[in-house]
């Protein structure tokens, strides 16, 4: 009832929903026939629904590279995040886990549902890993052990300060960051990136996410550990899980808010690296993720909901960004927009208020600099509304029709080797 309540608000999400719907049934239709390949990319599609669509933007071998890349780190997570593993236990694994994807017969068990599957039969993984290029392996067992050393440190390592935040950033996506650019670079189309502005793409995601994801990362049990830096939450409560309850909401709201400011930090060098690239299918790749991350963070800011519930853009946005993010134009015209739609949601009142202002006006002033804003129509600003009832119905009766023809017809995605 939510999806069709978002399309009568925003009947021009249909058409991109449309487009999402059929990218997506082609990509399950796409799954290789070798057993460690299908294993992959069936695998990638239950981890993450979202990267498995965005990965299809790439070339055969580079995308191969990337799947593999992202399911060895998936896995390195997994036995991080195995609360039930002994600290002896997990620490050797974490840092030797760069040797172990060389082992096609290694599997480790820990995990649960669809990870615990990915572990137990991690040797598909291996496999695959094995067929890439000796440069796409190097820069993965490069990311791959640089990645399980930082994971090894925090597990006895307190989020305390900003640069603590930065670091543990780092580990877990900034150097995903790194990864990919050596990735892109060892495939021969793209050119190898400083490693500071590679750094920042994947800290803008990860901060993004850890924002977000607040109320789900507290109420997990067992309990989860908290990544929102000490040095920023405690001017605001004694107690980071005490932001939840209602009476402590303008606290809440202060440092959420504190938060998000020191996100925007990242921008800059994330609008540098996506104006460098030079393949379109990279540059498709790079660029939704990013355009999601600062409308999801727009979303957050000075919104109590963070604290509440589930906090995530519509769908039929999500699909308007992937539908429509082809050039660096629309990556301009889309942070210029949501960067304007946050400037709105300001308080003055705000400690920080001066501080994510400047933030904003320094994306902007970058975004404006481009001479592209004038040239484009804007699908975030004045999002609403703009088909006559009729024709909003009849388009919905056409949705709910082929969505159930689709569904009717959808193949089983899951390989008899993952059951």
């Amino acid at each position: 009832m939510r999806g069709l309540k978002e399309v009568f608000e925003h009947p021009d999400d249909l058409y991109p929903l449309l487009k999402l719907r059929m990218a997506t049934k082609q990509a399950e239709t796409q799954i290789p026939t070798e057993a460690h390949w299908g294993f992959c990319y069936s695998m990638l599609q239950k981890v993450s629904r979202s990267f498995a669509l965005v990965i299809q933007q790439l070339g055969t071998d580079l995308r191969d590279a990337v799947c593999v890349f992202y399911l060895v780190l998936r896995a390195l997570d997994t036995v991080e995040d195995d609360t039930s593993l002994d600290t002896m236990v997990k620490i050797p694994i974490l840092m030797e886990f760069h040797r172990h994807i060389y082992d096609p017969d290694w599997h480790f068990e820990c995990g649960t549902q669809d990870y615990k599957v990915l572990m137990d039969q991690f040797c598909y993984v291996s496999t695959a890993f094995l067929e890439l290029n000796d440069s796409f392996q190097e820069a993965i067992e490069d990311i791959t052990m640089k990645m399980g050393a930082g994971m090894a440190k925090f597990i006895f390592k307190e989020v305390d300060t900003i640069k603590d935040y930065d670091e543990y950033c780092h580990y877990a996506a900034g150097l995903v960051g790194l990864g990919l650019s050596k990735l892109f670079h060892a495939s021969g189309k793209e050119i190898l990136f400083p490693e500071s502005i590679s750094n920042s793409m994947g800290l803008f995601l990860q901060k993004t996410n850890i924002i977000r994801d607040y109320l789900e990362d507290i109420n997990e049990t067992p309990k989860s550990r908290m990544f929102w830096p000490r040095q920023i939450w405690s001017k605001y409560t004694n107690n980071l899980e005490d932001l939840k309850h209602k009476e402590n909401s303008q606290k809440a709201i202060e440092c959420l808010n504190d938060m998000v400011t020191n996100a925007l930090v990242h921008i800059e060098d994330c609008l540098k690296y996506m104006s460098k690239l030079r393949d379109p299918s990279i540059f498709k790749f790079c660029a939704i993720p990013q355009i999601m991350a600062i409308g999801t963070l727009t979303l957050c800011y000075n919104n109590i909901q963070v604290y509440r519930g589930v906090v995530k853009l519509r769908r039929g946005l999500t699909a308007k960004i992937i539908d429509r993010t082809k050039s660096m134009a629309d990556v301009y015209g889309a942070f210029f927009d949501f960067s304007s739609l946050l400037r709105s949601k300001v308080n003055l009142k705000d400690p920080n208020a001066h501080t994510t202002i400047n933030r904003i006006e320094a994306i902007q002033k970058i975004c404006r600099r481009s001479g592209t804003l004038d040239k484009r129509k804007s699908y975030i600003a004045g999002d609403g509304p703009s088909y006559a009832p009729a024709l909003i119905a009849f388009l919905i009766v056409l949705l709910a029709i082929l969505y159930v023809y689709l569904s009717a017809n959808r193949p089983n995605k899951i390989s008899d080797m993952v059951q």
